[in-house]
């Protein structure tokens, strides 16, 4: 959420930037900051922060389940393979 605000706040300065007449001066350094109205500190409240927290811990898990699952099938593999060398 935090940086999608801050990307549209930049694409829009920047937006503001190019857009400008093609007889106008040269950019100045200052022409490029965003203005101050658009650019604020972002603070999450409490749902958004438990949402964001809920997101990294199913990615995490399911990370987790992933890698546990590939394990499982390479130790399969193997005591397949010992088997059927057994034979």
């Amino acid at each position: 959420m935090r940086t999608t605000l801050i990307t549209a706040a930049l694409l829009a300065a920047f937006g503001a930037a190019v857009a400008s007449p093609a007889s106008a001066a040269p950019l100045a350094p200052a022409a490029v900051a965003a203005p101050a109205d658009i650019v604020s500190t972002v603070q999450m409240d409490r749902m958004e922060r438990r949402m964001e927290r809920r997101h990294m811990e199913r990615r995490m898990m399911r990370r987790h389940m992933e890698r546990r699952m590939m394990h499982r099938e390479m130790r399969h593999r193997m005591m397949r393979r010992e088997m059927m060398h057994r034979m």
